[in-house]
């Protein structure tokens, strides 16, 4: 995917992630007849204006579009006419104001619950969790698991799908603790297996934590045959087409989708040249493989997918589908998850007992987007809920200039009987911006690291 393609993919879902967030701010505020000024999204100076019949609110789109904000009628900030004194926000009881300023943060969960139910609804196609032979020396391989197995639960959870393991076994590696496994078998019998992941260590940590483990998804023998071309993708510019099989790849003979797999990922920006058969007849084309980091290594990528045949299919894929209600609960529960799990990621990073390496900025959240677009609607729906999970999570972290800041200082009011002193507001605001910058120094240092680490 071209550089211009990533930027639009992630300025779509930056727009769409602030003016749901913002959007939650302006409905509270109305409820409660607090007068908006402004609803911006963006920040510094106003590129488009356009002003509301009602109160003559100003819906700016803004040059900076790192965030936005809704401005409301207070005293703090200026006059007010006395006419209008009882709209003030400053002027509302504690209870409207949490209820105003917590409702940003909500309807990003809201939002990622709606998105994950509509998923639900429509069905996503999900690999079943089967396994391939673990490599040895891994844990996978240490624990027992054998190819072919199909993993039915982890500690008692019932698993359907192989993000539904990866799910489980991610948390396991970070919670450094020993997961019971239940297997059927390739031959048909159950089994109980024990992946011990409490003396994974902290250097594994980064990249596919599931490939270090060892445990690799099935994939049925296929042949070197093109299925999906992605758009934009070195595949689709060299002229390959779903159907062209390929026999040769830099003068070696291939006979198998993985034969064809290792050259490419072996010649990472390098032009290779492909024999392929196409209605019969035989043809060469030129193609450089895009290099991509995966696991600290440096490979190559041609953005195409193998044709799969139905029966293969059918084994090996499995459509999650759910009524409205199931849907909206599956939903729920999968936002509720990953909060708390980002929650705890946090918490272990403060303590010291995660990497900060695995804080991101805005570069690979850009590429997460520009990725997920690249493979089609549902990945970046998914990606869409993702972020917006994680951006109420970030909101309502107890930190000045942040939702959280404002509600931490609203629970002291409710304690202490009366509002935060200016002062100690203003203290506040200079401590939370000092953080705010430390933790974007850090997000943006990984993501240079990775850009030029390849």
């Amino acid at each position: 995917m071209s550089v211009l393609q990533t930027v639009a993919a992630f300025i779509v879902a930056l727009g769409v992630l602030i003016i749901v967030h913002e959007y939650g701010h302006y409905l509270a505020a109305r409820l409660f007849n607090v007068k908006v000024l402004r609803f911006s999204i963006g920040f510094g100076r106003p590129l488009l204006v356009r002003r509301g019949r009602r109160d003559a609110t100003e819906w700016v789109v803004a040059a900076i579009p790192f965030g936005g904000y809704v401005k409301m009628l207070d005293e703090r900030e200026g006059p007010v006419d006395p006419a209008e004194v009882a709209r003030a926000f400053n002027r509302q009881s504690v209870t409207k104001r949490i209820v105003i300023v917590a409702a940003g943060p909500v309807f990003n969960f809201l939002f990622a619950i709606l998105l994950y139910a509509g998923l639900y609804m429509t069905g996503v196609p999900e690999a079943k969790p089967i396994l391939a032979e673990p490599p040895a020396g891994t844990l996978a391989a240490a624990a027992g698991f054998r190819s072919g197995d199909t993993v039915r639960s982890i500690d008692a959870e019932h698993v359907e799908t192989w993000e539904q393991m990866r799910w489980h076994v991610i948390r396991g590696a970070l919670e450094r603790k020993a997961l019971a496994f239940e297997v059927t078998e390739d031959q048909g019998g159950i089994t109980k297996l024990t992946l011990d992941l409490r003396g994974f260590a902290e250097s594994e940590q980064e990249g596919d934590i599931i490939e270090r483990i060892g445990l690799r998804l099935f994939r049925p023998p296929l042949a070197p045959v093109m299925g999906r071309i992605v758009a934009g993708s070195p595949a689709e510019r060299a002229g390959l087409e779903p159907g062209d099989r390929v026999t040769h790849a830099a003068g070696k003979e291939v006979d198998s989708w993985d034969a064809l797999v290792r050259v490419i990922r072996a010649n990472p920006d390098n032009r290779l040249q492909l024999t392929i058969a196409r209605a019969g007849v035989n043809r060469v084309v030129d193609i450089v493989p895009e290099a991509v980091s995966a696991n600290g290594e440096r490979i190559g990528r041609i953005g195409a997918a193998p044709f799969v045949s139905p029966a293969d299919t059918e084994r090996s894929i499995t459509w999650a589908r759910y009524g409205p209600l199931d849907a909206l609960a599956k939903g729920v529960v999968k936002t509720w998850d990953i909060s708390v799990f980002s929650l705890r990621m946090l918490g272990k990073m403060l303590l010291g007992q995660v990497s900060w390496k695995h804080l991101s900025g805005p570069v690979t959240i850009a590429d997460f987007a520009g990725q997920s677009a690249q493979l089609g609607w549902i990945s970046y729906l998914t990606f869409l809920a993702l972020i917006s999970i994680s951006l109420g999570v970030l909101n309502l972290l107890p930190i000045p200039l942040l939702d959280g800041g404002h509600l931490m200082y609203y629970a002291i009011e409710i304690i202490k009987g009366g509002p935060v002193s200016e002062r100690a507001m203003e203290f506040g605001q200079r401590v939370g911006l000092a953080l705010l910058l430390v933790l974007m120094a850090f997000a943006l240092y990984n993501d240079f690291h990775r850009l030029l680490s390849g």
